[in-house]
C-alpha cells in the first residue's frame, strides 16, 4: 500500500468505527445492493439543467451519484472491523459569461439540485469577473439515453459478509502456517453508480465495479528482533468477486517458484509464498551497489510508469496547472512537437479507457465524453496527452481524450490520469528466455518505497522480492535493493519487452491530484521488461 492509503485505511479501522466523511454514512451490507430508478435520477438532471439554463448558463453538466464502499479487516484469527458506507449527491458544473462555476448539494429534491444549479451560475459569473480568456470547450455531440456497467461475472457487494470473513482468515492461517509470525488482510468492494445529464443531450448511467484484496505477511527473527514483510504482489482490479473465484485465469509460473496473477486471484497461495520469501528475507544477503540490467516484473513497473510516464503526459501538469501541489513536468509541448526520444524504439505507450478489467475502465467519461485509446509515445517518440474538453483546443484537437473524473459528487471533475500502458514486444520472448540472456542482473518484482522530483525526470524505486541473475540463471534472493533513474535515460535503456502473454496491470485505488485533494483509481499494464545499465544502490546502507 502507498502510505496515503494506509494512513486512511489506519483513520478508518485504528480507533473503532471512525469513517471519513468522504465515505459517507455507514449502512448496512444489504444497502451495498440497491440502486437507484434512473427515471428519478432523470428528473432531477432536468431540474438542474433546467435551472442553470434559466439563470444565464450557457452550458450545464449534472453527476447523481451514489458511492458504495466495504471494507473487511483481519489480522491473523481476528476480524478487525466491516464497514460498509454510502455517500450519495448531485454534482453541478455550469459556464457563464465565460467562466466555470460549481456547486453540490446532498439534498436529493428537484428543488435542492435546482437551488444548487443557480448557486454553480451565480459563482460563474463571479468567476468571470477576473476570467482572461473565456473557457473553450471542444465540441462533444449529445449520445441520448444510454447505460453502461463493468463487464463484472459476480457483484461482490452480494456476496455474504460471513463468505468474505471465512475466505480472509483462510488466508491468514495459511500464511501463519508457511511461516509467517504476523499477517494482515483486507477486501476492498467499490461501487460507483453514476448518472451524468448535459445540455449537449446526453443522459449516461454508470455503474463500476472494482475490487482489492492486499495483505501483508510479516516474518521475525526472534532472536535479533530484525523483521521482513511481503505485501500481496496482486493488484486491485476494475472486476468483480470472481477476481477471487481462484481460477488459474491469468496465472504466471514465474522462474524461482514466483506465482504472478492476471485475471484471477489465488490470495492464499500468494499468502503462503509471501509468509516463506518474507522468512527468506531475514537471512538474504544485501546487495552490492553499482550498474546491473533489470528485469522488472510487471508487478513492479506499474508504479514506474504511473510516476515517470502517466503523471509526466498530463496536460494540466504540462502546462503549469498543478505546479503549486503536485508539480509540472519536464515533458512539455515544445518536445512533442520536436520529436522528443522520450525511450528506446521499443517503447510504445497508449492511453485507454476501455481495457477490460483495468481500474479505469469506463464507457464515458465525467464529461459524457465516449472512452478510447490513443497513443502517447510511439517508437519510443513523444507524440500526444492526455486532454480534457477545454484543454483540446490547446494541442489543435477537436474533440476531448475522455479522461475527465471526479471522485464524488461533491467534488468537481478535472483531467485525470487514464490507463497508462507499456506495449509487450512483438517477438515471442518468455521471462526466462529473458533471464537466459542477462549476464549480471537483478529480477524485481511488486512494489516498494519511491521518490520522484517534481517535474517527473529524477526517481528512485524500490520493490517487494529481488533476484541475483548471473550468467543467465536466476540466482538467490537479495535484499535492500532501490534503482535510480533519469526518466527518459531509463525508458531509453529499455532493450527487450516480453511478448502479449506476459502482459498483467498493476494499479491503484488512490491517485491523489488536485486543491483539494482528489483521489482516483488506474491501471497500468506491461509485460516483463529489461532495462540495461541502471544504477542500483543499497537503502539499508543509505539510510545508515
Amino acid at each position: 500500500m502507498l502510505r496515503r492509503d494506509f494512513l486512511g485505511v489506519a483513520g478508518l479501522f485504528g480507533g473503532g468505527l471512525v469513517v471519513p466523511a468522504a465515505f459517507g454514512k455507514v449502512i448496512a451490507a444489504e444497502a451495498l445492493q440497491s440502486t437507484m430508478d434512473v427515471a428519478i435520477k432523470k428528473r432531477l438532471a432536468d431540474a438542474a439543467l433546467a435551472a442553470a439554463t434559466g439563470a444565464g448558463a450557457s452550458y450545464c453538466d449534472v453527476r447523481i451519484g451514489r458511492y458504495l464502499r466495504q471494507f473487511v479487516v483481519t489480522r491473523e484469527a481476528n476480524v478487525e472491523n466491516v464497514v460498509n458506507t454510502e455517500s450519495s449527491g448531485v454534482g453541478i458544473r455550469v459556464i457563464a459569461d465565460g467562466a466555470w462555476g460549481f456547486a453540490a448539494t446532498n439534498d436529493m429534491s428537484s428543488d435542492g439540485v435546482a437551488t444548487a444549479a443557480r448557486q454553480a451560475t451565480a459563482i460563474a459569473r463571479a468567476n468571470a469577473a477576473s476570467q482572461t480568456e473565456p473557457v473553450r470547450l471542444a465540441p462533444q455531440k449529445g449520445v441520448g439515453e444510454v447505460a453502461w456497467q463493468t463487464p463484472i461475472v459476480k457483484n461482490g457487494m452480494a456476496v455474504p459478509v460471513k463468505d468474505k470473513v471465512e475466505m480472509l482468515l483462510q488466508v491468514n492461517a495459511a500464511a501463519m502456517a508457511a511461516g509467517a509470525d504476523f499477517i494482515n488482510s483486507t477486501l476492498f468492494l467499490i461501487n460507483e453508480q453514476k448518472y451524468f445529464a448535459s445540455t449537449d443531450g446526453s443522459y449516461i448511467d454508470q455503474d463500476i465495479h472494482r475490487i482489492w484484496a492486499p495483505f501483508t505477511a510479516t516474518a521475525i527473527d526472534k532472536a535479533s528482533g530484525k523483521f521482513r514483510t511481503r505485501n500481496s504482489l496482486a493488484a486491485p482490479m476494475g472486476m468483480g468477486y470472481e477476481f477471487l473465484d481462484g481460477a488459474a485465469i491469468g496465472r504466471h509460473e514465474m522462474p524461482n517458484g514466483v506465482v504472478a496473477y492476471g485475471t484471477s486471484y489465488d490470495m492464499k497461495a500468494d499468502a503462503i509464498a509471501a509468509a516463506k520469501q518474507a522468512r527468506a528475507k531475514l537471512t538474504a544477503p544485501s546487495v552490492k551497489p553499482g550498474k546491473y540490467d533489470l528485469v522488472l516484473d510487471p508487478s513492479h513497473t506499474f508504479l514506474t510508469i504511473h510516476e515517470s510516464v502517466g503523471h509526466a503526459l498530463e496536460l494540466d501538469r504540462v502546462l503549469g496547472y498543478e505546479a503549486n501541489y503536485a508539480g509540472t513536468s519536464f515533458a512539455t509541448i515544445d518536445k512533442r512537437d520536436a520529436g522528443f526520444q522520450y525511450g528506446s524504439a521499443k517503447v510504445n505507450f497508449t492511453a485507454d479507457k476501455t481495457e477490460v478489467g483495468s481500474l479505469g475502465h469506463v464507457g464515458y467519461d465525467d464529461e459524457g465524453v465516449k472512452t478510447k485509446k490513443w497513443d502517447l509515445i510511439r517508437n519510443g517518440k513523444l507524440v500526444d496527452y492526455q486532454s480534457v474538453r477545454d484543454q483540446a483546443h490547446i494541442l489543435g484537437k477537436t474533440a476531448s481524450d475522455g479522461c475527465c473524473y471526479a471522485d464524488s459528487w461533491s467534488s468537481v471533475q478535472f483531467q485525470r490520469m487514464a490507463n497508462v500502458s507499456l506495449e509487450p514486444g512483438t517477438a515471442k520472448l518468455s521471462v526466462a528466455d529473458m533471464i537466459g540472456q542477462v549476464e549480471n542482473g537483478i529480477y524485481m518484482l511488486g512494489r516498494g518505497s519511491y521518490s520522484i522530483d517534481q517535474q517527473r525526470y529524477n526517481a528512485q524505486f524500490g520493490g517487494q522480492l529481488f533476484y541475483e541473475i548471473k550468467n543467465g540463471k536466476l540466482g538467490a534472493q537479495i535484499e535492500d535493493v532501490a534503482y535510480q533513474m533519469r526518466t527518459p535515460e531509463f525508458w531509453n535503456a529499455c532493450t527487450a519487452i516480453c511478448d502479449a502473454s506476459d502482459y498483467r496491470l498493476g494499479g491503484t485505488f488512490s491517485d491523489g491530484k488536485g486543491q483539494p485533494s482528489q483521489s482516483s483509481a488506474v491501471s497500468h499494464g506491461s509485460a516483463t521488461a529489461r532495462f540495461d545499465g541502471i544504477n542500483v544502490i543499497n537503502t539499508a546502507r543509505s539510510l545508515g
